[in-house]
């Protein structure tokens, strides 16, 4: 069962936030410590602040997307996709499908037009499932993050999602 997260679900966020950085340090830009000791409003504010989703199995959260919107006006029509995890147990039984359609449908009802991410370049499985669910490469950034002192590239990937093909 998916939800879209609300101010009222910061023990979930929480929760499935610090697992997924936890777990996979070492494909989020952030770090556990970097999240784990905010106050509880930073929390609720970085959960308003974007879109959420959650994907529970047996009354449990088992993976997470979200969707943060560019501010700029001349940039709102796209959005990144961040935070997207899926615990390891659950992989390949449709978490990850279910949260980016559920992710895409409220990014179109809200005039979003392009959805764009960064992938690390050592998870090969995520970015065939990108490809498959019709995300195009961008670009690359050579050493975009540092994880225990070392460099990992950063894949940029792109897809229009109003039916309008790749921007002229």
């Amino acid at each position: 069962m998916i939800r879209h997260l609300g101010p009222q679900d910061v023990d979930i966020f929480r929760r499935i936030r610090l697992e997924a950085l936890r777990m996979e340090p070492a494909v989020f830009a952030s770090s556990v410590e970097d999240w784990e000791g905010l106050p509880d409003a930073e929390w609720r504010r970085r959960l308003t602040a974007n879109a959420v989703f959650v994907d529970f199995h047996a009354e449990e959260p088992v993976a997470i997307m979200g969707l943060m919107r560019q501010g700029a006006s001349k940039m709102a029509h796209r959005a990144t996709v961040i935070m997207v995890y899926v615990r390891k147990d659950r992989r390949g039984a449709g978490h990850a499908k279910a949260l980016l359609d559920a992710l895409t449908d409220h990014a179109r009802a809200a005039g979003i037009r392009q959805l764009e991410l960064a992938v690390s370049a050592e998870n090969p499985a995520a970015i065939r499932f990108y490809k498959r669910e019709g995300f195009e490469q961008a670009g690359r950034i050579a050493g975009g993050t540092i994880h225990e002192g070392r460099e990992i590239d950063e894949i940029l990937m792109t897809r229009r999602i109003d039916g309008m093909g790749a921007l002229a």
